[in-house]
């Protein structure tokens, strides 16, 4: 429930400020919060994990769509989407490094005996649920890839 807490003390800041981008933003994490309380269909708060999982959904698809736009030289699209990211970013655990995440890759390689290809899903799906919104999956992948050929 913090984090509802903290999004709507960051929209009532957006409203005075005027700032429309940033506003965007916050009413969107607010939608989607409160579909994933009521699509789950309890009146429980729903867990700082599927918060960090839903705001780092957000974020990925503001980015990609950002991609996309300036693949198409449309850089007035893709302006507010970055924006619209960073804010979202804001309210997500800071994100490890690459060598912090080599770390817990290969941590993770030793424990579970992982040699080769085969076993990239195993060890994708233990690194991933371990840093859960501290890391990107494009960057996990690439880095399990290079340290099991």
């Amino acid at each position: 429930m913090s984090l509802q807490n903290d999004v709507m003390t960051a929209m009532k800041t957006a409203m005075k400020e005027k700032d429309q981008t940033a506003l965007a933003a916050l009413r969107a994490v607010k939608a989607e919060i409160l579909l994933a309380q009521t699509s789950s269909g309890s009146k429980e708060a729903i867990t700082e994990e599927e918060e960090i999982k839903i705001l780092s959904k957000m974020v990925k698809q503001r980015k990609d769509s950002a991609a996309i736009f300036l693949e198409q030289d449309r850089k007035d699209l893709a302006l507010p989407e970055i924006d619209q990211a960073e804010i979202i970013s804001q309210f997500l655990p800071e994100a490890l490094s690459e060598e912090e995440i080599e770390k817990v890759v290969i941590m993770t390689i030793d424990e579970i005996g992982a040699e080769g290809m085969k076993d990239m899903g195993k060890v994708m799906g233990l690194v991933s649920k371990e840093l859960a919104g501290c890391a990107d999956g494009k960057t996990i992948s690439m880095i399990v890839k290079s340290k099991l050929i």
